[in-house]
């Protein structure tokens, strides 16, 4: 055996550096073997390749960005446009004591909330240069604290509302291409990205935004109808806004409509109060409280289906089990106002819900008192359905889509549902309304009743009500037709969730696929707007043309 004196004695056999094959271990004894990695997961150069070269994606909305890398499920991060994210470098006026006890700027009352958004489709009302500087602000920021990447020469995918004025795109896309020297963009509509983060090609996207709320039939990823309203956030955090001033400073008057008193404001702005200091204190308070009753629903499509065994029975176990308890609520929420002179709100829990009842549901207005574009969510997506073809409709019914800040709000999207679905128990898809109408159906109704009676054959059916016939072989077919296959669900009211328009966006960018318009720098640096290119579609009848004819047609033209 060895001591430790012999093995420090050892020499080694040549001037140069010995190799270590001394102290690889013996095959004989124990040991630990060697792990193998991937590529995949041991080079950092892979995945730093893959997040050079895949482009960013940018959620634009009214009043907040979303960026992030393509083929991630959440952005990295979620910019919001405040006045405080305006200040320049140094103002530290926000942590002076005496700054929220300061008096401030009288607004009147269409600027509530213009501080804190991006932009308005209103552009009469837009300062497109301070749109241009909020927009490189935020872009950089989030280059610069989250991504962590140079903007220069990148590809850039841009989620977008559908509508937008030209102007208004025209200035986002000046600011990115000069400023942040991107190399392309993409745009996609926010209304499709929405439909295929729900794992659906169909249905109807309720975008409850801040200053309006959008509805936009999808079929087969493409838009087919769209309908706006000006009923949305915006006009609740105001009717929060007033709850909350009426009980921080009350006074002795009569029952009033706040809707009716915005309106009147609106059209002259100086009866308007000063409640922009409330907008903070509001939005917070519709964030956290706010919520919406569930109303009991009424007869819907799925009543006047025929019920089946299994669902009948069902029923009979449902009403032998005793009624589940009903929810209890707190009488009062004591609320800690922020605002001079600083003290407790004791509100109503019921009264949290009148804003939300008010300004998307028109709780204590009229039918006849409201425009075109003031119409309610239930009676927006009804005509929205209504003006569809009925292939379409029954397929968009089946898939709807409330999305937006606002539909974040307790119970709001199963108010619009069982809304939606009496509003179709009731009417039907009949898009004549009114007294004279109904008139004409009651008197139709009595013109059957008092026809003749036909000859009905012995078995108790008449010849059009009994099951046709098929043969063998037909019914063959469609069984190997639709074997495997599950029919999709159409003609009945039912809500779908979505992970968002981002989320669709990174989807749609990890399988590849072409955006809806591409906007290449140089193109658009010497021709603006009409630089952009969008993708033709295939037309069967051009393959049929001559070559001439068909280079003509096949080229891309402008978008616009």
């Amino acid at each position: 055996m060895a001591t430790a004196a012999s093995y420090f004695d050892r020499k080694a056999t040549s001037t140069t550096r010995p190799g270590l094959s001394h102290l690889q271990p013996d095959p004989s004894s124990p040991h630990t073997p060697q792990r193998g990695f991937s590529s995949t997961f041991s080079s950092p150069t892979l995945s730093y390749y893959r997040q050079e070269d895949e482009p960013l994606i940018f959620e634009f909305g009214a009043r907040h960005l979303n960026a992030g890398f393509a083929g991630e499920s959440n952005p990295r991060c979620q910019l919001n446009f405040s006045p405080d994210s305006a200040r320049r470098v140094g103002d530290y006026r926000q942590y002076y004591p005496e700054c929220e006890d300061r008096p401030r700027k009288r607004k009147r009352q269409y600027d509530w909330g213009v501080d804190h958004e991006l932009w308005r489709m209103d552009l009469s009302k837009v300062d497109l240069g301070l749109v241009e500087d909020k927009v490189e602000r935020a872009v950089r920021e989030a280059f610069t604290k989250y991504l962590l990447l140079d903007p220069k020469n990148k590809k850039l995918v841009l989620i977008l509302p559908s509508l937008m004025p030209h102007r208004l795109l025209s200035s986002v896309l000046s600011t990115i291409f000069n400023n942040l020297q991107a190399s392309s963009i993409t745009l996609f509509p926010s209304p499709i990205a929405s439909v295929l983060a729900a794992g659906c090609h169909a249905g109807l996207v309720v975008d409850i935004g801040w200053d309006e709320t959008v509805v936009t039939a999808v079929y087969d990823f493409r838009e087919v109808r769209s309908g706006r309203t000006t009923r949305s956030m915006n006009l609740v955090t105001q009717l929060m806004a007033r709850l909350l001033k009426d009980y921080a400073e009350p006074e002795e008057k009569g029952p009033s409509n706040p809707t009716s008193e915005i309106k009147q404001e609106a059209r002259d702005p100086k009866q308007a109060f000063d409640d922009s200091q409330y907008f903070e204190f509001a939005e917070e308070v519709t964030c956290r409280l706010a919520w919406c009753p569930v109303e009991e629903r009424h007869t819907s499509l799925a009543a006047q289906k025929p019920k089946s065994d299994s669902t009948t029975e069902q029923m009979k176990i449902a009403e032998d089990d005793p009624p589940p308890a009903a929810t209890k609520f707190p009488d009062t929420l004591a609320i800690p106002s922020p605002l001079p002179p600083r003290k407790t709100l004791h509100i109503s829990f019921s009264r949290l819900s009148e804003p939300v009842e008010s300004g998307l549901f028109a709780q204590a207005s009229h039918a006849n008192e409201l425009d075109d574009h003031e119409q309610t969510l239930p009676q927006l997506i009804f005509k929205t359905l209504l003006s569809l073809p009925p292939d379409v409709r029954s397929v968009c019914m089946a898939r709807i889509i409330i999305t937006g800040g606002g539909s974040n709000i307790s119970g709001l999207k199963t108010r619009i549902l069982n809304e939606v679905s009496s509003i179709i128990g009731k009417r039907g898809w009949d898009p004549v309304q009114g007294k004279a109408a109904e008139e004409s159906r009651q008197r139709l109704k009595e013109i059957s009743t008092n026809r003749p009676q036909v000859d009905v054959p012995s078995d108790g059916k008449k010849a059009s009500q009994q099951p046709q016939t098929m043969d063998e072989i037909t019914e063959k077919l469609e069984r190997a037709k639709t074997k495997g296959v599950v029919p999709p669900v159409t003609g009945e009211v039912r809500g779908v969730e979505t992970l968002g328009a981002w989320a669709g966006g990174s989807l749609l960018v990890g399988l590849k696929v072409k955006g809806v318009v591409e906007v290449d720098r140089d193109s658009f640096l010497a021709n603006g707007l009409a630089g952009a290119k969008k993708e033709s579609e295939i037309v069967a009848a051009t393959q049929r043309m001559s070559l001439g004819a068909r280079s003509r047609l096949e080229e891309k033209p402008g978008w616009t």
